[in-house]
C-alpha cells in the first residue's frame, strides 16, 4: 500500500551480522551466509543460513507488539502446524545491541513464492488447506492475548472509519462497484454480531501473507496483528486471496462458519479493499489485489481511476 512508513532505525547487512553474533542457542550462527528478503511496513526480514530468518522491528510501535506475538504463536502454532500449514513460531529471541534499539527474533524461513504473486485460479487449490489452518487457529483465546483495537472487533466500533475509507475511495471506483462496496459494509453492520467468546484471529490475512511452494500452501507469515476477537476478520481472506470457485472450496471446507459469519467477513473484505482502493497507487502488487477484490466483491470486471 502506498505510504509505507520509513524506518525509524538503519537496518544493514553490518547490523545484522553485528546482532546474529549476540543470538544464543543456534549453532554456528555468526558463520551462516546472511541475506536481504524484503522490507514491510513492519519488520526488515533477512535470510540466516537456509532454514531460518532474522526479523527485525522497524518502527517503535511494531516492537513493542514482538513479545505478544512471540508468545501468541507458542500457543497457537502446534494446531495450525498440524494441518499441514506452517506458522513463524520464535526459534531465537534477541536483544537490543550494536546501537539497535528493540528485541528481534529469529523465525524459520519459509523457501516458495509470496502468494500475492501467485494467480487466484492456482490459488484453489490452497482452499481447503486454508480453511483447515484456519479452523485450528480460530480457537478460543486466553485472557493475555495481545488487544488489537482494529482487527476483529465489533464492527460498531469501525463505523465511522470504514465510512470515511468509503467516501474516499468512490472517486477510483465506479459508482455501481462503490455502492456495492458499501452495501457490502452496511450488511455486516446489520448483520448478528458475533457473540461467542474471542477466538485467535491471524488480524492480516491477505495474499502476501500466505507462502506456497509448487502450488501448495505451505505457510501463513506476518502475525504481528495477531489478537482475538471475531473469526469473521480473517474469512475476507474468502474475496481476498479466492476467485469464486476458488471461495466455495474455501467455504465448503468451513461447514462450522455460519451464514451470519460469511456476512461479516464479506464486510471486512470490502472495509479493505476500500483501503486498498484508496491507498495502493504506488505499489502495483496491492493495486492488483485492489482491482481483483473489488471485482470479487461486486461482480463487475474492476478499473481503478489515478
Amino acid at each position: 500500500m502506498a505510504g509505507r512508513p520509513a524506518a525509524e532505525t538503519p537496518i544493514d547487512a553490518h547490523l545484522v551480522r553485528a546482532l546474529v553474533r549476540t543470538i544464543e542457542g543456534i549453532p554456528d550462527a555468526a558463520d551462516l551466509p546472511i541475506a536481504h528478503v524484503a522490507d514491510g511496513w513492519d519488520c526488515s526480514i533477512w535470510r540466516l543460513g537456509d532454514d531460518l530468518a532474522v526479523r527485525l522491528p522497524r518502527r517503535a510501535e511494531v516492537a513493542a507488539l514482538l513479545d505478544g506475538e512471540s508468545r501468541s504463536l507458542a500457543a497457537v502454532a502446534p494446531a495450525v502446524e498440524a494441518t499441514g500449514v506452517r506458522v513463524p513460531a520464535v526459534v531465537a529471541t534477541g536483544a537490543p545491541a550494536a546501537g539497535y534499539p528493540w528485541t528481534w527474533t529469529v523465525v524459520p524461513f519459509f523457501a516458495g513464492t509470496s502468494g500475492i504473486h501467485v494467480s487466484r485460479e492456482r490459488r484453489r487449490g490452497w482452499a481447503a488447506r486454508l480453511a483447515a489452518a484456519f479452523g485450528a487457529l480460530h480457537s478460543p483465546a486466553p485472557e493475555w492475548h495481545p488487544r488489537n483495537p482494529y482487527r476483529g472487533v465489533p464492527f460498531a466500533d469501525r463505523a465511522e472509519v470504514v465510512a470515511t475509507r468509503l467516501e474516499a475511495c468512490a472517486e477510483r471506483v465506479g459508482p455501481d462497484q462503490h455502492a456495492a462496496l458499501v452495501a457490502a459494509w452496511e450488511a455486516g453492520l446489520a448483520a448478528p454480531a458475533w457473540e461467542g467468546a474471542p477466538v485467535w484471529i491471524h488480524g492480516d490475512a491477505h495474499p502476501a501473507n500466505l507462502i506456497a511452494r509448487d502450488d501448495e500452501l505451505v505457510a501463513i507469515i506476518d502475525f504481528v496483528d495477531i489478537t482475538a476477537g471475531d473469526a469473521a476478520y480473517d474469512l475476507a481472506a474468502a474475496w481476498l486471496v479466492f476467485d469464486g470457485p476458488g471461495r466455495r472450496a474455501f467455504m465448503n471446507a468451513s461447514p462450522h462458519v455460519d451464514a451470519d459469519t460469511w456476512v461479516r467477513g464479506r464486510a471486512w473484505a470490502a472495509a479493505i479493499t476500500a483501503l486498498l482502493v484508496a491507498g495502493s497507487d504506488d505499489n502495483l502488487d496491492y493495486e492488483r489485489l485492489a482491482r481483483e477484490s473489488l471485482t470479487e466483491l461486486t461482480g463487475r470486471a474492476a478499473r481503478l481511476r489515478s
